[in-house]
């Protein structure tokens, strides 16, 4: 119920009082001057229909007391009720507010998000413009790095795309694959690696060697016997090895240094660069 029909009810409630006093002072007017009027010709009715007239008074007075009461507790009982929806109104626009600048807030952050993502999508562009430049470089990097690297880098490297525009990818895990062979590549320049391999001596015939790879630019090899030795290099078509069985003895020296089965010396090596 509205505060508008409340008050209309109150405003009814009143109007029935005043109805009932004019109602009950006009009967008894009527009433005494009908018994004044009438007394002389009969006393005895005109004191009954006095009598009579009075009680009315009396009934009418009982019920306008009757129904002020009730009108009192009906008015308490109403502005109770006003002063509830009041408060629920107040609540309802408190918490309509509250949704409001929620949307308001909401519909903020949405176009932050928008605008976020807008600019993403032109860094993503960009990034892969980029992306494609490093796995073509870094194609040309595998071919000229040494086999035992190649190897070692193979799982990456082979995630590479053939064709960019075809890859399921994502443009993150070909940034990754990039950079773990960077990073293994990065490792193993810092380093001087020794390993057994297989290769074809000068003369022709395939032999168990000691090689030696000085990061990825210079390698060594020699033969169980140290009369064959190598030396290798990274060139624009690959990795290249030449006899070098002359610099046989300083190569196994050299590795043995490495191997901890000789004490630490200044080795010359052949150095070749291309």
């Amino acid at each position: 119920m509205s505060p508008d029909e409340i008050e209309k009810m109150k405003t009814r409630k009143r109007s029935r009082i005043g109805w009932l006093t004019a109602v009950s002072g006009t009967c008894l007017l009527a009433a005494g001057a009908s018994s004044v009027q009438q007394l002389g010709d009969d006393p005895e009715a005109g004191l009954d229909r006095t009598r009579s007239a009075l009680e009315q008074y009396v009934e009418t007075r009982r019920i306008l007391s009757r129904e002020k009461r009730d009108w009192v507790l009906g008015k308490e009982m109403l502005e109770e009720r006003i002063a509830l929806v009041r408060q629920e109104v107040e609540t309802r626009r408190a918490a309509t507010a509250e949704a409001q600048a929620s949307i308001a807030e909401a519909d903020k952050k949405r176009a932050e998000l928008l605008e976020t993502n807008e600019r993403l999508k032109a860094a993503s562009v960009s990034l892969v413009g980029i992306v494609f430049v490093i796995e073509g470089r870094t194609k040309a990097l595998l071919a000229r790095l040494p086999d035992l690297l190649t190897e070692k880098v193979k799982p990456l490297s082979q995630r590479i795309p053939d064709d960019p525009a075809a890859t399921k990818l994502s443009l993150g895990e070909r940034f990754q694959n990039v950079v773990g062979i960077l990073n293994e590549v990065n490792k193993f320049n810092g380093e001087i690696a020794v390993t057994s391999e297989v290769r074809e001596l000068s003369d022709g015939k395939t032999a168990e060697v000691t090689a030696m790879y000085v990061g990825i630019g210079q390698g060594y090899y020699v033969s169980a016997d140290g009369k064959a030795a190598g030396v290798g290099s990274a060139s624009a078509e690959g990795w290249s090895w030449r006899p070098a069985n002359e610099s046989a003895p300083a190569i196994a020296k050299a590795i043995a240094i490495l191997k901890n089965e000789e004490v630490a010396s200044f080795v010359p090596l052949p150095v070749s660069v291309e």
